[in-house]
């Protein structure tokens, strides 16, 4: 049984903790509102920058003349994954969940025959991956001098993995992040960007209109299929920094309360012994009164 002195400094020792936790959790809170704003503004931005995208792809369809991230190297053989995570932990399962999503696919690919290169934005996910996955890995882009994600950020990851396509090193990018909902929801998504993949609308908006496009179709698609890849890729981090903020907040809040929980029963425990040495101490001086 641990004595007074022990249960006194574990006490404080948690209580310690409790106070970092807290102060972690309001740090947390206060960020993620910022981070929540700008997921939140670039997703319409994105939304329609992709549906232009996506009606100028239609119109090209298969055409020799498409360029080659919308067309593809033609093969289907080696696989570049670009795997987002934070560059910090304490926030629960996060990165694990990043990582975890990452990791089926690079074995569901290797299953079918397929060769995996991995690039790894920020520092969670290379350690866990380097584990099982190090061979595989080709990059790393290490974003923990930043101070506030820019867009510029985003370009550097692109233009790197721009020129290992142009270079003829993959065949297809995909991108591996947490879309952002909640303080307590945040989904772990996968979404190819090279060659570019377009969800179809099929509500029926814009089926009547006739663009005319100067230059022509292919011409404006050389041009902004590049800057698609950074938006996304931009976009994706904005969601991430947002994910991992909220996934802070809530383990910093279920650190604090289990913290609190501690010390209700060490307090318990505590009180429970010091009655048990004034007892035995009144135990003794009853004897010896009697003894006498």
């Amino acid at each position: 049984m641990p004595s007074l002195k022990d249960l006194k400094n574990r006490i404080e020792s948690v209580k310690s903790t409790r106070k970092i936790t807290k102060a972690m959790q309001m740090v947390a809170a206060a960020k993620l509102r910022r981070a929540q704003d700008a997921a939140e503004q670039s997703r319409p931005y994105t939304e329609r920058f992709n549906a232009v995208l996506g009606q100028l792809a239609a119109s090209v369809g298969g055409s020799d003349s498409a360029p080659r991230l919308l067309a593809g190297t033609g093969a289907d053989q080696v696989h570049m994954l670009v795997v987002m995570t934070a560059e910090r932990g304490l926030c629960g399962g996060f990165n694990s969940s990043i990582v975890k999503l990452a990791r089926a696919h690079a074995q569901k690919l290797r299953a079918a025959g397929k060769t995996v290169k991995i690039l790894t934005v920020g520092k969670k996910g290379r350690e866990q991956l380097k584990r099982d996955l190090g061979d595989q890995m080709v990059a790393h882009v290490d974003l923990s001098e930043v101070k506030r994600l820019g867009y510029s950020n985003a370009q550097d990851v692109a233009r790197d993995l721009l020129s290992r396509f142009d270079a003829g090193e993959f065949d297809v990018a995909t991108i591996f992040f947490a879309r952002f909902e909640s303080v307590i929801a945040q989904v772990p998504t996968a979404q190819q960007i090279i060659p570019a993949s377009f969800e179809t609308n099929d509500d029926g908006e814009g089926a009547s209109t006739i663009y005319d496009y100067e230059p022509d179709e292919e011409g404006i698609l050389a041009d902004l299929l590049p800057r698609g890849v950074a938006t996304q890729i931009f976009a994706a981090l904005l969601e991430n920094g947002a994910s991992e903020q909220g996934a802070r907040m809530s383990a910093m809040d279920n650190a604090t309360r289990n913290a609190g929980e501690m010390i209700d029963k060490l307090t318990i425990e505590f009180n429970r012994s010091r009655q048990a040495v004034i007892t035995n101490e009144l135990i003794e001086i009853i004897s010896g009164a009697e003894a006498l």
